[in-house]
């Protein structure tokens, strides 16, 4: 197994990210914001430009979609499909009807999703975050990804191991205690894994929505095992902490 590549955050509380305590070898990290999209990315060289072209690209596409469609902006329930619609709204549409939840649980996740596969073009190695939410590519290290739960004392305490040959792979964080996305939850954080960065963002809020205290762990986790395309989950609240599928924590 190669050098770790570890992706941990302390970021100030209010914005739940993995974006500091990054060691990241011989990647080189950069920043861009577009308008509320805020992403620290980790590529081969610095793609400023391209990373740019692409988050108003996927920026554009939702804003028109919502001129177009406004009850994709606020529904809180699964909307009808739209095969007209762009692949980057399409598959938050479907991610959401998946999980029951509004097409925007998915917007931080599948705006990662697309940026990052944008910069694979140009990039063996690729990791943006976007408020929590990773697309994860890496090659040859295998990566650590460092779980911030707010006041939990569990809090920087553990990490998930990601092996490279598991990559790409999203990695989405939703929290009822920390940050500002919608949650009708209180854990401190749960944290989702699949291949689908979208599907992971949405089905964090589906689970998260379900945790109103220590009780919920378990049965959270069977809800969110029965979504498909779902890899792993972990709920933190408090001191108290449950796990489901390909999770391993270090």
């Amino acid at each position: 197994m190669g050098t770790e590549q570890r992706v941990t955050s302390n970021m100030e509380y209010r914005e739940r990210t993995y974006r500091n305590r990054i060691s990241k070898g011989n990647l080189t990290t950069f920043h861009v914001q577009v308008k509320e999209t805020d992403l620290y990315i980790s590529a081969d060289k610095n793609y400023n430009d391209i990373t740019l072209e692409s988050v108003s690209k996927c920026r554009r596409n939702i804003e028109e979609y919502i001129k177009y469609r406004p009850i994709f902006l606020n529904s809180l329930t699964p909307i009808e499909k739209d095969e007209f619609a762009p692949p980057l709204v399409r598959d938050m549409i479907e991610a959401s009807r998946i999980c029951g939840v509004g097409p925007m649980a998915s917007v931080a996740g599948a705006i990662a999703r697309y940026v990052g596969t944008d910069l694979l073009e140009y990039s063996d190695n690729v990791i943006v975050e976007n408020g929590g939410d990773i697309f994860l590519k890496v090659v040859d290290n295998d990566a650590r990804v460092g779980i911030f739960a707010g006041d939990s004392p569990l809090s920087y305490k553990i990490a998930l191991r990601i092996k490279a040959a598991d990559t790409p792979v999203g990695i989405c964080t939703s929290s009822g205690t920390v940050g500002h996305s919608l949650s009708l939850g209180a854990a401190d954080a749960v944290c989702v894994i699949s291949e689908s960065t979208p599907l992971a963002d949405a089905a964090a809020t589906f689970i998260g929505n379900r945790v109103k205290r220590k009780g919920d762990i378990k049965r959270a986790l069977h809800a969110g095992s029965q979504i498909t395309g779902i890899l792993g989950i972990l709920i933190i609240v408090k001191d108290k902490l449950g796990a489901w599928g390909k999770i391993e924590l270090i």
